[in-house]
């Protein structure tokens, strides 16, 4: 997770600071991405995704991400929860939930929901303080 801390501080101005962080089935850093939304004017441009596209290319198992770690400053929403079940990602470690729109258990958890193929390890609140802090930092800076 401090990895992921370290990359979501790299976040383009006037995005969300959200880093994640990619490795692979033998912990060898495969991708690592920032949301750049604003930056990219893409609506699908949030850390999760993008560190899924860059993995895809390293990982070697065509689009499965079968024994991968997605860890990720920020629970993801339900097109990041969507993506990773699709990617098969073997394990998602965040650190702040995310009441709103988080999707692994707080709002919705649709990476736990009945009927799912592929089903990832989950682990949340990592380091739960600092990344919310990041966030919050982030948001009073606009009001």
């Amino acid at each position: 997770m401090r990895r992921a801390l370290e990359v979501a501080r790299t976040t383009p101005p006037g995005d969300v600071p959200v880093g994640a962080v990619l490795y692979g089935p033998d912990g060898r850093e495969l991708a690592v991405a920032t949301n750049r939304r604003e930056a990219d004017g893409d609506p699908t441009a949030h850390a999760e995704v993008l560190a899924i596209r860059r993995g895809v290319d390293k990982h070697g198992d065509a689009w499965r991400l079968t024994g991968c770690t997605l860890v990720v400053t920020l629970e993801p929403c339900t097109m990041c929860a969507g993506a990773l079940l699709g990617a098969r990602v073997g394990e998602l470690i965040f650190g702040a939930w995310e009441p709103k729109t988080g999707a692994c258990g707080s709002l919705i958890d649709a990476v736990r929901a009945p009927g799912q193929l592929h089903r990832p390890q989950v682990r949340g609140g990592v380091l739960e303080g600092e990344c919310a802090a990041l966030l919050e930092g982030f948001f009073e800076s606009l009001r």
